[in-house]
């Protein structure tokens, strides 16, 4: 599939107006095409709500889903087909940012041509998923992209489309399910694409989320308890200052990236010879019943 046939999948709920200035502002200026764009909402009133302020020219489909973002997520995995490359985007971005040294960092211009570039890489690597730099902070970022076990974080991210449930996250915590998808991408593909040069701007955690300040701690905890349990080769737990838990991610079967590339070009050289073996067979065959 061509990279030039992404599309965008916005979930919202109850955002009209942040869609409307934020995501929606943000894709249309970065020269992404309104024909690509899908907005995904809960039930009817909320699409006729939508569809009062959302200029129609702004988004190409506006789509009744189901409530909830677990839930709208796997709806719209099932509105597309296979094989569809898909950009997930919440509805509260502000933009997209590439990192210059350790103290500055530069807007993304030209978004649908990093798309574009996104999705080529992806195939160029036989993976399925890639992401960005979860936090915006240049002095952390490095100016690489790794194709080893790494978090794709969910509030922007790019994938292939596939129906298969084994990459859906867990239906027992209500927290860290880009975690968890990340390292189910990892062990059925045997790495993720992330952009470590590139975040974007955002308010984690904003009005229409969990809520509370004590149910975000309480469901961290359970899902922080739970992929460590789950995914102990990859998961580690610790706590922050104010005593939020959080997970991090390891690659316990590669110590280094170079060693996680190595496997990469080990993996690719297999297809490409299992390709050749195949079509030397063929040959073979066609060339005994000749003679």
């Amino acid at each position: 599939m061509s990279s030039k046939s992404y599309v965008v999948a916005i979930p919202s709920y109850k955002r009209q107006e942040t869609l409307l200035t934020k995501s929606l502002k943000t894709l249309i200026d970065g020269g992404v095409p309104a024909s690509k764009i899908y907005i995904f909402v809960a039930n009817k009133e909320e699409h006729e709500e939508y569809k009062k302020h959302i200029p129609k020219e702004m988004y190409h489909e506006l789509v009744i889903g189901v409530k909830g973002i677990t839930n709208q997520r796997k709806f719209m995995l099932k509105y597309f087909p296979e094989g569809q490359e898909i950009v997930s985007i919440d509805d509260d971005v502000e933009g997209l940012y590439k990192s210059k040294g350790t103290t500055k960092l530069v807007q993304v211009k030209n978004i649908d041509k990093f798309y574009k570039e996104a999705f080529e890489r992806l195939h160029k690597e036989h993976l399925y998923i890639w992401g960005i730099y979860p936090v915006r902070n240049p002095f952390f970022m490095k100016d690489t992209v790794t194709t080893n076990l790494k978090f794709i974080i969910g509030t922007m991210y790019g994938f292939i489309n596939r129906h298969n449930p084994k990459l859906q996250p867990s239906k027992k915590i209500k927290e860290k399910e880009d975690y968890e998808q990340s390292i189910l991408y990892y062990m059925m593909d045997g790495g993720v694409l992330r952009y470590n040069n590139i975040t974007i701007k955002t308010k984690f955690h904003a009005e229409g989320g969990l809520g509370k300040i004590e149910q975000r701690f309480e469901a961290n905890k359970e899902a922080a308890e739970y992929l460590e349990k789950k995914y102990p080769q990859y998961v580690s737990v610790f706590h922050r200052d104010n005593g939020m838990t959080e997970v991090r991610l390891r690659d316990s079967t590669n110590k280094t990236e170079k060693a996680q590339n190595s496997k990469n070009e080990t993996r690719k050289n297999k297809k490409s010879t299992n390709s050749k073996i195949t079509t030397e067979k063929i040959k073979n065959n066609k060339t005994e019943k000749n003679v």
